[in-house]
């Protein structure tokens, strides 16, 4: 026999998605760093609109844009990933979540 699988209860909160998660430690490491969109924009090569559609988790950016962004911020990719990954384990993230359709 193999493992039990556990589904989610499908009345509990929807979790947010990877994309929010993303959105959300870019934004908080930014401004931590006390550093503008626009500082950070130019160093990843990215426009000032689009980080900030990032940050709202609105875009689904590519990983070449997340590394540079992280890059722009002095994190590696590596060190971006497990952050979100800490961050949806534990829940804690606020604000919007969209559903996937």
């Amino acid at each position: 026999m193999g493992d039990v699988v556990a589904f989610p209860d499908k009345k509990s909160d929807p979790e947010p998605l990877w994309r929010e998660a993303v959105g959300h430690e870019l934004r908080e490491e930014r401004r931590t760093a006390e550093r503008t969109l626009a500082d950070v924009a130019t160093d990843a090569g990215v426009s000032t609109q689009y980080l900030s559609e990032v940050e709202r988790g609105l875009k689904e950016p590519s990983s070449e844009v997340l590394g540079a962004v992280a890059g722009a911020l002095g994190l590696r990719l590596v060190d971006l990933t497990t952050r979100v990954s800490r961050r949806l384990a534990t829940g804690r993230i606020s604000g919007p979540v969209a559903l996937a359709a």
